[in-house]
């Protein structure tokens, strides 16, 4: 029998997509995972973990629309079905609501998409990618 390598260990799900969401590197949790608002760390500058294969793409720009719309179109419902305020107020309240709440949201789901990729080992994170026109078994 084979001894297990640190690389073929499992990793926890839920402590990188933690760590990722507080942009943290899910790895060790101690080194910064964004360089800028959205920009990913080629690496980890304290463990040295390649951060550039993440693949996140258009996915947590997608669930932030889906849970800002989730959660503004009750509120907003229940807000003019107890209060009867003007469109206008409505309009700016709920329209800046929702821009603050996405630019807080984007960030920490990304985060979180790259930690749990992390842990899955998608896309390059813990194994070698193969050559182009080698077989795949």
């Amino acid at each position: 029998m084979s001894p297990v390598r640190a690389e073929d260990s499992e990793r926890s799900i839920k402590q990188s997509m933690i760590r990722g969401a507080l942009g943290r590197c899910p790895a060790c949790g101690q080194g910064r995972l964004f360089q800028g608002y959205l920009k990913v760390n080629a690496s980890c500058a304290h463990c040295g973990e390649e951060l550039h294969h993440q693949r996140a793409d258009d996915g947590p720009a997608y669930l932030t629309i889906l849970l800002v719309s989730h959660l503004g179109a009750p509120l907003l419902l229940a807000i003019y079905m107890m209060y009867r305020p003007s469109a206008m107020s409505m309009l700016i309240g709920f329209g800046l609501g929702a821009v603050v709440l996405s630019l807080l949201l984007l960030p920490r789901i990304k985060g979180g998409f790259i930690g749990f990729q992390w842990a899955r080992r998608m896309h390059g994170f813990g194994h070698e990618t193969p050559a182009l026109g080698a077989s795949i078994p």
